[in-house]
This record gives structure tokens, sequence and C-alpha cells, in this order.
């Protein structure tokens, strides 16, 4: 069975992820999607990105090439902190 997951829907509730998990999950997901296009339209390369951000050119490839499990929700923080990103935590009760 195929399941479609439309726009602004949490994947990771749709792959089984309990849904604490799965925010947590979302979170990085949207930040390292985030920063991968910073990466990308800033013109740097990835050892000058990593420069930048103060870490190695290898933390950088893993970043652009998606390997979310080796970045924790703090590391991720850090890192758009250092591109000029703005972000405010808002807090919201479950419906």
């Amino acid at each position: 069975m195929t399941e479609t997951v439309k726009a602004g829907e949490n994947l990771f509730l749709a792959l089984g992820f309990p849904p604490h998990e799965a925010e947590i999950l979302q979170l990085r997901s949207d930040l390292m999607n985030h920063l991968a296009l910073w990466v990308r339209d800033s013109g740097l390369t990835e050892a000058e990105a990593a420069e930048r951000l103060g870490v190695t050119p290898a933390r950088i490839a893993d970043l652009v090439r998606g390997k979310w499990k080796k970045f924790t929700l703090d590391r991720l923080l850090t890192l758009a902190a250092k591109t000029g990103l703005h972000f405010r935590l808002e807090l919201n009760s479950a419906a």
C-alpha cells in the first residue's frame, strides 16, 4: 500500500514514529533543509561554508547529503544561528 504525505504534514508520523519523536525529527529535517539551501545559495564551497560555521568540511558534506542521524537538534540550531537565521520557539498544546 502506498501512502501519500501532503505538504505540511509530518512525514515521520506517516512513517510510524511516535508523535513526540516525529515532532523533533521534523524540526531536525526542516533545519537541515534550511542549512543545505544556505550552503547552496551562499555560493560558498563546502570547505568555505565549513570554515564560516566552525565545522569540518565532512560535517557540511553530511549536512547537504541529508544525514540527519549525525546531527542533534541543538547542533542544528547552533549552525542555523551562525547563518543569521533568527528563530522563536512556539509551544502549542495538542489538539
